[in-house]
C-alpha cells in the first residue's frame, strides 16, 4: 500500500520487480491495512520458546519479558491477512509466526483501519504495523504523500515481500478501461490511506491538467467493501495491491465477479513498520526474516499462498523509494 506519483506502466516492470510482477500474477491466478475495530486480537505462531529462542536476546528487554509482539494490521485484506473460521490467517500471519519461533515470542494481530495504523505505533499501542503497508520515503520521513507536510513521526521498514498495484473491473463489463489513462471521467474505488488512494490522486490531477475530466475516487475502510461497491454497480474500476486484486478476481463468485485490466504499476516492497526510537526491535526482525529465508520457512509461507513470485531474498531496512 507507496507515496503518490504519477502512475506509469509496467511494461518494464510494477506491491513486484517487473519480470516477478507478472509471475506473481499468473502464480496467483492459478493457486488460490489506527483505530482499534477488534481488540480481542490473535496470536500467530507456537507457544513461545523464551530465553531458549535463537534470537530471544536480540529483543527489547519489554518484549522478552512480556513475550509478546504486538501487531497492528488491517485484517481484511485476503490473502495477505484475512480471518477465516475466527482465525487470522494468510501471508503476514504465517510470517509473523515463522519469525516469532526465531524470536521466542507470541506475535498477536490486533485489528485496526490501515490508514490509521501508523498513529497507533506512534502512540504505542503496537510494537510493529504489518499490514501489505509499502515500505514509501514519504512514510520512512512521516510526511503527506500529496502535499509534503509533516504529519508525524516516520516509521523504519524491514522489508519482506514485492508487490504491484493492480486495476481490476466487473467481469465482461470493463467500461472501456485498458489502463489508468481510461480513468479519467470514471468512478473508482480504493481502500483509503493506501498506495492505490495515492496513484487515483495522482492520476485525477493528471486528467485535469490534460484537460479531462477528473476521476471521481471513493475511498473506504477496508478493500472488501471497495470490492462490494464495484460488485452493485457503484463504481466502474477498483484498484488494490497486486495480491488482493489476484485473489478476488479469483474467488469472487467463483471467479465470475472481476477480471483484471491493464498492466500493474508502481512496484515496491511491503514493509514491517517499527518506530524510528526502536532500533533493537527493527534490526531483531530483520535477522529474524533473514533467518527464516535461510531456513526455508519464507519459501514455505509464500509458495503456500502462491505469492512466491514476489518474495525477497534477504531482508532490507528501509528499501522503498
Amino acid at each position: 500500500m507507496t507515496a503518490s506519483t504519477t502512475p506509469r506502466p509496467a511494461a518494464a516492470r510494477s506491491r513486484l520487480a517487473a519480470a516477478g510482477a507478472i509471475a506473481v500474477a499468473g502464480a496467483l491466478l492459478l493457486t488460490g491495512c489506527g483505530d482499534q475495530r477488534d481488540k480481542t486480537g490473535n496470536e500467530a505462531g507456537q507457544s513461545a520458546q523464551g530465553n531458549q529462542a535463537p534470537l530471544f536476546g536480540k529483543l527489547p528487554k519489554k518484549i522478552q519479558d512480556s513475550k509478546v509482539i504486538k501487531v497492528g494490521s488491517d485484517i481484511a485484506y485476503p490473502p495477505v491477512e484475512f480471518k477465516k473460521d475466527g482465525k487470522v490467517v494468510g501471508v503476514d500471519p504465517d510470517i509473523a509466526a515463522a519469525l516469532g519461533k526465531q524470536l521466542g515470542v507470541k506475535v498477536e494481530f490486533n485489528n485496526g483501519t490501515f490508514d490509521n495504523l501508523l498513529t497507533g505505533l506512534r502512540s504505542k499501542r503496537y510494537d510493529i504495523a504489518m499490514s501489505a503497508m509499502t515500505d514509501t520515503k514519504d512514510r520512512q520521513e512521516g510526511v503527506d504523500s500529496k502535499t509534503g507536510n509533516k504529519v508525524g513521526e516516520g516509521v523504519d521498514f524491514v522489508d519482506y515481500f514485492n508487490a504491484g498495484v493492480s486495476l481490476y473491473t466487473k467481469k465482461g463489463d470493463t467500461k472501456g478501461i485498458g489502463s489508468w489513462d481510461d480513468l479519467c471521467g470514471k468512478k473508482v474505488a480504493v481502500q483509503r490511506g493506501t498506495v492505490s488512494h495515492d496513484l487515483a490522486k495522482a492520476q485525477s490531477d493528471k486528467c485535469e491538467k490534460d484537460d479531462k475530466d477528473k476521476i471521481s475516487i471513493e475511498a473506504f475502510d477496508t478493500d472488501l467493501e471497495a470490492q462490494t461497491r464495484l460488485k452493485a454497480g457503484g463504481v466502474e474500476a477498483v484498484s488494490s495491491d497486486f495480491p488482493v486484486a489476484a485473489y478476488a478476481i479469483k474467488t469472487s463468485g467463483g471467479g465470475n465477479d472481476f477480471e483484471s485490466v491493464g498492466e500493474q504499476v508502481e512496484a515496491a516492497p511491503y514493509g514491517i513498520a517499527v518506530a524510528k526510537d526502536n532500533t533493537q526491535l527493527r534490526d531483531a526482525l530483520k535477522e529474524a526474516l533473514d533467518a527464516i529465508i535461510k531456513n526455508g520457512e519464507y519459501d514455505k509461507v509464500v509458495q503456500t499462498w502462491g505469492v512466491d513470485a514476489g518474495a525477497i531474498k534477504e531482508a532490507k531496512v528501509n528499501g522503498g523509494s
